[in-house]
């Protein structure tokens, strides 16, 4: 896949996105000084590139009743691709499972779990996660305080690391 040419004033519609996906055509043009048909058409290129994925309103928790966010690292029994394939599609299964991640090291995937309260999340281990197939060892932490989330990538970042290149 070709990577998308982004220039300032994608950086900037996107950086503006980032931050309100909620903004009319004509509030986001305003704000990154073009005119509504040039945005509409910048913003529908990067819908195409695949750059924008998707826009979302991002809730509290804790104000919906999650008031518990759990790590917890999975060890599988194995790495066959099958065994891999069938814990990944058992997780999509889960609404609580928030993300989930392959990972390098010590386990084998890293999920993020949001629950009510310990007895759903001993529900969830118990009789969901530990008969998952092939799951050998389940490690949890909970997080007691959120320190940093964000959502918005560091754009400029990321594209002078890639004009390095």
């Amino acid at each position: 896949m070709r990577e998308f040419e982004l220039d300032a004033t994608d950086i900037r519609i996107l950086n503006e996105i980032q931050m309100d996906a909620s903004l009319t055509n004509v509030e986001l043009a305003s704000r990154v000084g073009l005119s509504p048909s040039p945005c509409l058409a910048r913003v529908r290129a990067l819908e195409e590139a695949g750059i924008i994925l998707r826009r979302v309103a991002l809730l509290d928790p804790v104000q919906l009743g999650a008031n518990i966010s759990v790590f917890i690292q999975v060890t599988l029994e194995r790495q066959t691709e099958s065994v891999l394939e069938v814990f990944e599609a058992t997780m999509m299964r889960f609404p609580e499972v928030m993300e989930c991640y392959l990972m390098t090291g010590d386990s084998d995937y890293l999920l993020r779990v949001v629950v009510r309260d310990t007895v759903a999340l001993q529900h969830f281990i118990v009789e969901h996660l530990s008969k998952a197939k092939g799951v050998a060892n389940i490690r949890s932490s909970f997080s007691l305080k959120q320190v940093k989330y964000k959502t918005a990538l560091p754009l400029e970042y990321l594209v002078r690391l890639r004009d390095r290149r």
